[in-house]
């Protein structure tokens, strides 16, 4: 689905473009991949951002484009400190493939679009859990979860969750004392052994 840009509200006075910004909103609440457009003349400004946590909030792929490339001054502006900026700007889910393209110059659109192909497909892989135990318990053994008020917690099995994005549940003897660093551990470590780009990834840790 493609949708009108999205300008930023301070110019946003007309009834037909506030329909078009709910449109906008309504079409990654439906979809399975987005692609979001910036402008590379322009940075990845806030209104970018806002659109990129509506679609990571509700879980869905993404790939961002940077389009109009071949306006930029590469002696001044190389494609990796662009990518870096943008990196810092949506962590903390910064594992997005970001693809450079021209529009007008029509260079590396079929890229996006292939692009886009492969986080689907990584959104919508299952591991099984017997793959999925035998790489993340040795993980967990080796950096376990650090000790609560002098209680120690295991983790003792894992298990990916029949949903339409991937989540997954660790079941521990006391999972309450779990802290957010050791999610974001797991959830890398996830990210590390499975790809799972451009993917926004669930844990929960459930009582055993």
């Amino acid at each position: 689905i493609d949708t009108a840009g999205v300008r930023k509200k301070r110019n946003v006075h007309e009834d037909l473009e506030f329909y078009s910004v709910m449109r906008s909103v309504r079409a990654i609440e439906n979809a399975d991949v987005c692609m979001l457009i910036i402008d590379a003349t322009r940075g990845f400004e806030s209104q970018d951002q806002r659109i990129f946590h509506i679609a990571d909030r509700n879980k869905k792929g993404v790939v961002i484009l940077v389009n109009k490339w071949d306006l930029q001054d590469k002696s001044t502006e190389t494609s990796k400190i662009f990518e870096e900026k943008i990196r810092k700007k949506i962590s903390p889910f910064s594992d997005v493939p970001i693809v450079f393209i021209s529009a007008l110059e029509k260079q590396r659109l079929l890229k996006g679009l292939e692009t886009s192909i492969d986080v689907y497909k990584n959104r919508t892989q299952k591991i099984s859990t017997s793959v999925l135990n035998d790489v993340m318990l040795p993980l967990i053994s080796h950096h376990s979860p650090p000790a609560t008020k002098g209680k120690y917690i295991k983790i003792k099995y894992c298990t990916q969750l029949p949903t339409t994005t991937p989540s997954f549940a660790f079941f521990a003897n006391l999972p309450q004392y779990i802290k957010q660093p050791y999610k974001r551990y797991i959830e890398n470590q996830l990210r590390e052994n499975f790809n799972f780009t451009g993917v926004p990834i669930q844990i929960y840790f459930r009582k055993k």
